[in-house]
């Protein structure tokens, strides 16, 4: 039997009430058919940086914000811990009856001589008892060094799953920029190729002219023709290359299918002349800055904390145990009882099991400390090859830039010996395969470099913060 306060019944006729007068409210505004929620369709048109793709995909990509419901979970882990230490409360009605047999009371009550026992030696049926009980109880602990442990364990665990979220979101915004400069590349391609085009066309015209001038030959309209074939072919490559790495960069900023992004970085921006940052300033920043070093670090304080909650064990408890209530026989008398009491608990033998369990917790600290070592080697790695990317990227791009400016010139030397109708197109086309060339040799520097200003922010843990 379970007995209803009023209080209680109130608050439920309250909720069930507002259920019933919203509810009709919200059928009557939801549309017959369903559409896809706000965040799946396609918005207007967003202009975005290389650190402004990073920063987005750290904060609402897939990955991210599974991260951080996972911190979410280890913080509520800690409120859990921390039960151990507060009071708890219960209550119950009770409305029981009770039989029992006489003869299993092991009580022998002897009879007066010349009357019967009072109950049968064989034992008899007695009862029932009716008891109606309502009681309070409260438990606290208030001394246990183990909750203690277990709880500051929990709350180092919390700040590694914290650290973790920040490594994944590092993740994401790296993966965002990869695409980013990939999107980056594709335009630049996509452009090269455009005017590749163009001046395909325009010795298209100039073969053409010459010919109906009578200083030109057929062969020359021929190789301008096909020419222009083969430009045209890779226009139509590169813009389709450029559409792939526009929707994977989507995918990456976990933006819906079908939004325009305007890219408003680009591959032109010309490498810093200035000195490569010094390695050792770098891997101390890394070895700060770094989540997943963080994380690491939260990791072997969890485990540690949790050798310690383990030993801790070991050392005796004190706890508080009270309850009152009424009890009687109906609820016409009612009689007030209560209990109270102190508990100290003090383990003696488990049969080895804390031990076993010690050393368990030793070893995970151990694996914990050994993955903190090779993560810092793994960042110092990560920040010097960054920075042989870096300096390769910069030696490359000038030798390209340098490239493309000759071949650049060559193009237009040919183009002018084509008009003055000193020499064929044959010139003016290997030329311009040349000019391709270099311009592809350019997009590659500088797609180089870009990548390595993204590898080098990864290593330093910085990738949310780049520009």
């Amino acid at each position: 039997m379970t007995k209803t306060f009023p209080r209680a019944s109130h608050l439920l006729f309250a909720v069930v009430t507002m259920i019933a007068t919203v509810s009709p409210a919200a059928l009557a505004q939801t549309p017959a058919t369903s559409s896809p929620p706000a965040a799946m369709q396609p918005g207007p048109a967003i202009a975005l940086t290389l650190g402004d793709a990073a920063r987005l995909a750290a904060n609402q990509s897939a990955i991210s914000q599974g991260a951080r419901l996972r911190a979410d979970e280890a913080g509520a882990r800690v409120r859990q811990r921390k039960s151990d230490l507060l009071p708890t409360v219960t209550s119950y009605v009770q409305e029981a009856g009770r039989t029992f047999n006489t003869s299993t009371l092991g009580i022998d009550f002897p009879a007066t001589p010349g009357n019967p026992p009072l109950f049968d030696p064989q034992g008899q049926v007695e009862g029932p008892i009716n008891t109606l009980d309502v009681r309070g109880q409260v438990r606290q602990n208030l001394i246990d060094f183990g909750a203690i442990g277990r709880v500051r364990s929990a709350q180092a665990q919390a700040r590694s799953s914290n650290a973790d979220a920040d490594a994944t979101a590092e993740q994401a915004a790296t993966v965002a920029t990869n695409a980013y400069v990939r999107a980056m590349r594709a335009d630049a391609d996509l452009h090269a190729r455009q005017a590749d085009t163009l001046l395909a066309t325009e010795l298209l015209k100039i073969a053409q002219g010459q010919l109906q001038a009578g200083t030109g030959v057929g062969l020359d309209v021929t190789r301008a023709k096909s020419q222009l074939a083969n430009t045209r072919a890779a226009l139509i490559a590169s813009r389709n290359a450029r559409d792939h790495a526009h929707l994977d960069l989507l995918r990456s900023l976990a933006l819906p299918v079908g939004t325009e992004v305007v890219l408003t970085d680009s591959l032109t921006t010309a490498a810093e002349g200035g000195a490569l940052p010094d390695e050792a300033t770098l891997v101390a920043q890394a070895i700060q800055n770094r989540p997943d070093l963080r994380a690491e670090d939260e990791r072997i304080r969890a485990a540690k904390q949790g050798l310690s909650a383990i030993k801790a064990e070991r050392l005796p408890s004190l706890g508080l145990i009270a309850d009152d209530g009424v009890i009687g026989k109906n609820g016409a008398k009612l009689l007030n009882t209560y209990t109270w009491g102190l508990q100290v608990t003090l383990p003696i033998f488990d049969g080895f099991k804390r031990e076993a369990r010690v050393q368990e917790q030793q070893s995970v600290v151990k694996e914990a400390e050994i993955r903190r070592r090779d993560l810092e080697q793994q960042a110092q790695v990560d920040v010097r090859g960054a920075l042989i990317d870096l300096s390769g990227a910069r030696e490359q791009l000038a030798a390209a830039t340098e490239r493309l400016s000759l071949a650049e010139q060559e193009v237009v030397q040919a183009r002018d010996r084509f008009n003055a109708g000193v020499a064929g197109n044959a010139d003016v086309v290997n030329a311009s395969l040349a000019l391709t060339s270099s311009r592809t040799l350019v997009n590659d520097a500088e797609t180089l470099y870009q990548l390595a200003r993204v590898s080098l922010a990864r290593a330093t843990g910085s990738v949310t913060t780049i520009r």
